[in-house]
């Protein structure tokens, strides 16, 4: 495996799902380190530093709600979680730890290699033709640096969470669908569950500060989706001129 290929911490319990999993990935040129449990996860975790992980909900030792949470205690690495249940609320259960994607099981193989290239494309900036900057006063977009400032202060966000921000702020007061933002913030067609954008704008707002009931960027349109609105600055300007 070359030196340069891309770390995967792959965290399943069922050794034939874990060793399929690992063989497509490996054939596609990935770096894959597959553990069996929980706390087996975070030991390897602190151990290497990691360009995505796919996470198993149900583990012994510890579970894959835990694991995501110690993960994004330290890290915004990229996390693909793998859920045997079915209903809607479970599923968006690791949405709302972190996680930036997530797979029902049983899966395809060939869809996960195909997900995490999707990831790494969505987390992969080298191709912004130039640097960008949105400036919102308390609220600074640095797009082509990946970082958020709010109030001076550096904020961590999952590869999904700031690829959001990014679309609904480079277009201030235009509302966008859910589907619409779950095409252009996941890369494809999430399985129509619109909802999943839902849960990031939640983690989204609890992290910029933003409360819903009184929003200062991120607005919710009933009905419809979310917009993005600047607010005013002082208009210097005026008050120079009024002199």
């Amino acid at each position: 495996m070359a030196s340069d290929a891309r770390k995967i911490l792959l965290v399943e319990d069922e050794k034939a799902i874990r060793d399929a999993v690992a063989a497509y990935l490996e054939r596609e040129g990935y770096w894959v380190v597959g553990v069996g449990d929980g706390q087996s996860a975070v030991e390897e975790f602190e151990k290497h530093q990691f360009d995505l992980i796919v996470l198993d909900l149900m583990l012994p030792k510890l579970s894959g709600e835990r694991v995501c949470r110690a993960i994004r205690d330290t890290s915004d690495v990229p996390i693909i979680m793998l859920t045997a249940k079915g209903e809607v609320e479970d599923r968006i259960i690791g949405l709302e730890l972190g996680a930036d994607d997530y797979l029902i099981k049983p899966f395809s193989p060939r869809e996960l290699v195909a997900r995490v290239r999707a990831l790494f494309r969505r987390t992969h900036l080298a191709d912004e033709p130039q640097v960008e900057v949105l400036d919102f006063g308390d609220l600074v977009i640095d797009i082509s640096g990946h970082k958020i400032l709010v109030d001076g202060k550096e904020v961590d966000l999952t590869a999904s969470e700031f690829k959001l921000l990014t679309t609904l702020a480079r277009h201030p007061g235009r509302v966008y669908n859910r589907m619409e933002l779950v095409e252009k913030v996941l890369g494809y067609d999430f399985e129509g569950y619109e909802r999943t954008i839902d849960s990031h704008v939640k983690n989204l707002r609890a992290k910029l500060g933003d409360d819903p009931k009184h929003p200062k960027w991120l607005y919710t349109v009933h009905g419809v989706g979310y917009r993005f609105e600047a607010p005013a600055k002082p208009a210097d300007d005026k008050q120079d001129g009024a002199k």
